[in-house]
């Protein structure tokens, strides 16, 4: 063989020795030479209401992340104990939910953080029977159905609203659905009353001819609260501070705004302009800072359920709260 031929085999050995071993780094998970890198995701569960359902509509949050190199990646939930399920899981790492499923996931050992919440909204939530319905107080529901979404903020209220009718929580038939399967029930008189929250509330009076027999005036607040993965806000507490500053700042424009308020959440929810101006004209406007008396709030809930042994261990709800503040 000639001088030139060994040096051709020899240059062709090295390079393929050289195509083997990025082909193996590449195998092994580490970026090859010239590939794109994938942005940060901030992953958001919202619910078919409220704040974080407008912002999505507005795409304000999108636009200030942008400029942090930050994409987001929005997944609606049907119910608050479904959500902070997937906050628990790690599939998203930010979502809102009311007063209850904190706590039912907190006492599952679900690794979540207060990180804001609304100002009460206690006539955002009701228990309905049909409108050919005899009841009139739910002194007349006793020993009857009630359907609601189990771990959800209505729970506490048909608690209290028990309480206060002097009834037992035994005293009744509760029956545990999710929202379009409780209202399928209720429409076919499967059972007797529905225990809900807007729009759903809303649809069910609209649409249904539904009657409140009553709301949570005067019973509960019902908080609307924003939480975290613990990992994720301690590892990214700007971005929990931006999204939080976003949310007031779209809190602050629809309060003005009602009108276009009920347009973007008439899209972003597929329900008509009627239900939604309902469910909207009930909202509590204005992230807060979560401060010491609602988690002593949010605590006789949880003593609530615990005394029912609805959760199944007593909770500190003060231990789901960062060390500092965002």
């Amino acid at each position: 063989m000639s001088q030139f031929a060994d040096k051709r085999n020899a240059r062709r050995r090295t390079i393929g020795l050289l195509f083997a071993g990025a082909t193996g780094i590449a195998a092994a998970g580490l970026p090859a030479l010239g590939r794109a890198q994938a942005r940060p995701v901030l992953r958001i569960g919202y619910q078919k209401y409220g704040t974080l359902t407008l912002l999505k509509g507005r795409g304000t949050l999108e636009k200030r992340l942008a400029s942090k190199g930050v994409d987001v990646k929005w997944t609606e939930f049907p119910a608050g104990p479904v959500l902070l399920e997937g906050l628990n899981v790690g599939s998203i790492d930010f979502g809102t939910v009311g007063e209850a499923p904190p706590i039912f996931a907190q006492a599952a050992g679900a690794n979540l953080v207060y990180v804001g919440n609304e100002p009460p909204s206690p006539s955002s939530e009701a228990i309905v029977v049909r409108k050919d319905s005899r009841a009139r107080s739910l002194a007349d529901l006793k020993g009857k159905k009630i359907v609601l979404n189990k771990g959800s903020n209505v729970h506490y209220l048909l608690v209290k609203a028990l309480e206060k009718a002097g009834l037992a929580y035994k005293d009744v038939d509760v029956v545990f659905l999710p929202p379009a399967d409780a209202r399928a029930a209720f429409e076919r008189g499967s059972v007797d009353a529905w225990v809900i929250w807007d729009p759903f509330l809303a649809a069910a009076e609209k649409q249904l001819g539904a009657r409140v027999l009553l709301d949570g005036t005067g019973l509960v607040a019902n908080h609307q609260f924003y939480l975290a993965a613990r990992p994720y806000a301690e590892k990214h507490p700007e971005i929990v501070r931006i999204v939080i500053e976003e949310l007031a700042a779209v809190d602050e424009w629809g309060l003005k705004n009602q009108k276009e308020v009920a347009a973007i959440l008439s899209v972003q929810t597929g329900l008509d302009s009627g239900v939604v101006e309902l469910a909207a004209s009930r909202y509590a406007y204005g992230v807060r800072a979560v401060t010491p008396e609602v988690i002593a709030a949010q605590q006789k809930v949880a003593d609530a359920f615990a005394a029912l042994k609805l959760i199944p261990r007593p909770i500190a709800v003060k231990d789901a709260l960062l060390p500092y503040k965002l």
